[in-house]
């Protein structure tokens, strides 16, 4: 699948997935995928920083390889571009975000099909916003299976857009979720010293759902005076502010009640 982008050539130090085409001794000839296919020169002395004898020892004709734009042929409607200056880590990223590209723009193809529209009109109604409003496609529709239709209402997506978009990336897409854990240590000498423990324990899980939305919030006794909270989310932000609300009320509230109070963190799971 050619994905499809809003401009038709990309900048000077843009990193691009690019199928190589063909392959000579003075370098290789690359198609874009993002950009509609335009072809891409990748010169012999761009290919490796250290010494090869043939190009076809480091990259293969049909293979998808990650590049960086080092010059742009405006009038032409070429570009050339350089595989040693990709880093490594680069690379990984960039094939990621290729990926969720390819997915989401299925998905888009899905409902526009479903809409009776082509891919064309899917990216002008809906897609294009979605991308300026969150910043790249799978992240909108992501969105869209947490909080339903109104992620991408909120985008300024048509509201038949909307709707089916939305159903589709439930079927497709399963956002994964994260967990932050602790154990509060929690002593009361009062007579009441359990109803004080309490009150503090639903502080905690009041305040923590009160900072953040679309929370998983757990507490439970790992056996007096050891309390466990567990607080799931779809990304880590948002649990670790969710838990810092949690202790803040905790600790406030055990110091009101004269609870002897500590926490101690438990590593990401």
């Amino acid at each position: 699948m050619v994905r499809m982008r809003r401009k038709e050539l990309p900048e000077v130090g843009e990193l691009v997935v690019g199928t190589v085409k063909k392959i000579y001794d003075y370098g290789a000839y690359l198609t874009l995928d993002e950009y509609g296919g335009i072809e891409a020169y990748l010169p012999w002395s761009e290919v490796a920083s250290r010494w090869v004898r043939r190009i076809d020892e480091v990259i293969k004709e049909g293979q998808k390889v990650v590049v960086k734009v080092i010059r742009v042929h405006k009038h032409r409607k070429t570009v050339d571009v350089s595989l040693k200056r990709v880093t490594e880590g680069e690379r990984r990223r960039k094939m990621l975000e290729w990926k969720r590209a390819q997915k989401a723009e299925k998905i888009l193809e899905i409902a526009a099909q479903k809409l009776g529209k082509t891919l064309e009109d899917a990216y002008r109604e809906a897609g294009w916003k979605i991308e300026e409003y969150y910043g790249e496609l799978m992240a909108g529709l992501e969105q869209a299976v947490i909080r339903g239709p109104q992620a991408l209402l909120e985008a300024g997506v048509p509201e038949e857009w909307a709707k089916v978009l939305a159903e589709e990336a439930a079927r497709h897409i399963e956002v994964k979720k994260v967990k932050v854990s602790g154990v509060f240590t929690l002593r009361s000498l009062a007579s009441d010293g359990v109803e004080r423990i309490r009150e503090v324990l639903l502080k905690a899980r009041e305040a923590a759902k009160s900072a953040e939305k679309d929370i998983e919030v757990k507490l439970y006794t790992l056996g007096a005076p050891r309390y466990r909270i567990e607080i799931t989310a779809y990304d880590y932000k948002t649990a670790e502010h969710a838990l810092s609300e949690a202790l803040r009320a905790a600790e406030e509230t055990a110091k009101k009640l004269g609870v002897e109070y500590s926490f101690t963190r438990e590593k990401h799971r």
